[in-house]
């Protein structure tokens, strides 16, 4: 392995340095380069931002609280929002009987020890001594294995083919401070682009967490169905409150109200299933109706298809999609194609009313961009000016749509970005290839694509994960499916390497991560912690859940699958009680953007801009806005 171990130890120092100084003249005093200095967590995204001057627009949203029943009682977990005062305190209630004592000021849950499971409980902030209005009533978790059923509708099947529920996301889509669900459905002819056959259309549905059905979007023939073809934004990228859905659309795509995209007659499919010619749409919907708001010209444009690599139709309907906040401030909206030889990125800005381009990145024209598009795509303030870049595999597009770094080594199936190691100044990325005459896998700084270390080539390196999964060493841990080790943040080896090489959650009481895996979480070391029953994960071997995030009750995340027989999407949530106080990571920017783009390519968990781990200090607050409504 090449692993320079004393000049990234190096670098570590002379970055963290830099950020002190930085971080001086910002807060004027002695200080903040102290704290810098000792890691105290100046290096975030969120740093960045707030030394920008920057406030990025997030959801605003209710207290999100839930019950889950623990075998003791009930645990009662709620939201900290980033616009809560630092000092808020909070009442818990069962019915009409205030439970605390005193208000919580320490954590966002309550256990209520002995307690019925199907209890109603509701929570009220405490301000100034003064208790504000009540929440809505907790979510209770009182289904299957403590968990909370959405039922759901699959569409109707076809010619030797039926539907099973896939990816999913989440936003306010009408306003009223609660997550909604986004929820694609897919054929079970559904093909992978290299493998030719005609498929059924995908559908994207719409519900309500009490499973009232908003809308249904059929993308038709002329879109074809599989992992690489349709990925979908949720995010309210106008600023009024209400979440937006954005997807590729085509001739005969039929949106939330009825109404037909394009030639509903067209069918631009080839013998083999493939569609190699017809207009290409990007369209915006409302995602209260589902009704298209704008319809825009795809870019870029297929053009030649043996351009983006073969000439039968596999790489050149390769997608990926993604939000950022490229001004620092506002939302717009991420689109490219490509990632083996070209690879182009687009961005749009939303008014309400009208797409508008923002800028194009187009690797053809930039020398040594080529070839360097992962399957999935990561949004981070890679180089900590408060605005967001687009990190894209082996290489990294600035804010402006300028090139940011490419780091040369080529395309890979997983990457992993956020404050990994709260020892060095900034972000860490980790990545794995493809290419088995590049490196096998590779910690990166993403401010320039400097390599800090990476093991041996010589093999498709299809999996890897980063996280901090054990208090046993300090900062992440990193491993692949092509490495023998896990290493640390210096690529030495530190331990056993996971059994699992998927997903990740937060899900028990300490802020290390937990393992995820198709239908089950573990402890690293301490074996299982929920085995979701009478489920199935999606995509093959990738395993992935719908949905994986903080979307309800207190920082911790929730697990959502669907049903083995796909008539509800069912939601996890922990029964572990928790003596972390952390903001809600949906105010978290960087993770938000994460949940945003999860279900896009190949399914990769979203990740903080800030160190959550083993040994972590205060967690910061977010420097935010939330539309007036």
């Amino acid at each position: 392995m090449t692993s320079p171990h004393s000049r990234q130890r190096r670098l570590g120092r002379s970055r963290l340095l830099t950020g002190a100084v930085a971080g001086a003249v910002v807060a004027g005093g002695l200080t903040a380069i102290s704290n810098a200095a000792e890691g105290g967590g100046s290096g975030s995204a969120a740093d960045g931002r707030a030394r920008a001057g920057l406030a990025a627009q997030v959801e605003a949203l209710g207290r999100g609280a839930v019950s889950v029943p623990t075998g003791e009682g009930n645990l009662v977990s709620w939201r900290l929002l980033g616009t809560d005062p630092d000092a808020v305190a909070f009442n818990v209630y069962r019915g009409g009987t205030k439970l605390t004592e005193q208000p919580v000021e320490d954590s966002t849950n309550f256990l209520d020890k002995g307690a019925e499971s199907g209890a109603e409980y509701t929570v009220a902030a405490v301000v100034d001594g003064k208790e504000q209005d009540p929440s809505k009533p907790a979510k209770r978790f009182t289904g299957e294995g403590g968990s909370l059923e959405v039922p759901i509708k699959a569409p109707k099947g076809g010619d030797g083919y039926t539907y099973e529920a896939n990816d999913a996301s989440v936003g306010d889509l009408d306003g009223d401070g609660d997550l909604d669900l986004v929820l694609k459905w897919q054929p079970t002819n559904a093909k992978d682009n290299s493998q030719s056959g005609v498929t059924g259309s995908t559908v994207v549905d719409a519900y309500t967490l009490e499973g009232d059905q908003l809308w249904r979007i059929d993308l038709g023939r002329n879109i074809r169905s599989g992992a690489h073809y349709t990925q979908f934004q949720v995010y309210d990228y106008d600023g009024d409150g209400r979440a937006e859905v954005a997807m590729k659309t085509a001739d005969g795509t039929k949106d939330g109200a009825g109404k037909v995209i394009g030639d509903a007659d067209a069918d631009h499919r080839d013998s083999g299933g493939y569609v190699l010619e017809g207009p290409e749409f990007l369209t915006m919907f409302n995602g209260k109706t589902g009704s298209a708001l704008d319809t825009v010209d795809y870019v870029p444009g297929r053009g030649k298809v043996g351009d983006w690599g073969d000439d039968y139709g596999n790489r050149v309907d390769r997608f990926l999609a993604g939000t950022a906040y490229l001004d620092g401030e506002k939302p717009s909206l991420i689109m490219s194609r490509g990632m083996y030889t070209r690879s182009v990125v687009a961005a749009w800005d939303f008014d309400g009313t009208s797409l508008k381009q923002r800028w194009v990145f187009d690797s053809d024209k930039h020398k040594g961009y080529g070839g360097q598009g992962s399957h999935s795509l990561s949004i981070a303030d890679a180089d900590q000016d408060g605005k967001d870049e687009v990190v894209f595999g082996s290489m990294a597009v600035d804010d402006d749509g300028s090139g940011l770094w490419s780091a040369g080594t080529g395309h890979g199936d997983a990457q992993h970005i956020g404050d990994l190691d709260p020892r060095h100044e900034g972000l860490e990325y980790f990545k794995v290839s493809e290419d088995s005459s590049r490196p096998g896998s590779l910690y990166l700084d993403p401010a320039n694509g400097e390599k800090l270390w990476d093991t041996p080539a010589g093999s498709d390196n299809g999996r890897g994960v980063a996280a901090d999964i054990t208090a046993d060493n300090p900062g992440p841990e990193m491993w692949s499916a092509a490495d023998g080790s896990m290493r640390d943040a210096a690529g030495d080896a530190a331990g056993d390497k996971p059994g699992s090489i998927n997903f990740l959650s937060w899900w028990d009481g300490d802020p290390t991560r937990e393992l995820l895996d198709g239908t089950r979480i573990d402890k690293y070391g301490d074996g299982r912690l929920l085995t979701a029953q009478g489920t199935h994960s999606n995509n093959g071997s990738k395993a992935n859940p719908s949905l994986s995030g903080d979307i309800l009750g207190d920082w911790r995340e929730e697990l959502a699958l669907p049903t083995a027989d796909n008539t509800a999407l069912r939601i996890y949530s922990t029964p572990h009680k928790t003596d972390q106080r952390i903001t809600t990571l949906l105010h978290d920017p960087m993770y938000r953007t994460g949940l945003a783009w999860q279900n896009t390519g190949y399914n990769q968990p979203p990740h903080t801009s800030f160190f959550l781990g083993d040994g972590m200090k205060k967690a910061p607050r977010p420097k935010i806005t939330t539309p007036h409504k």
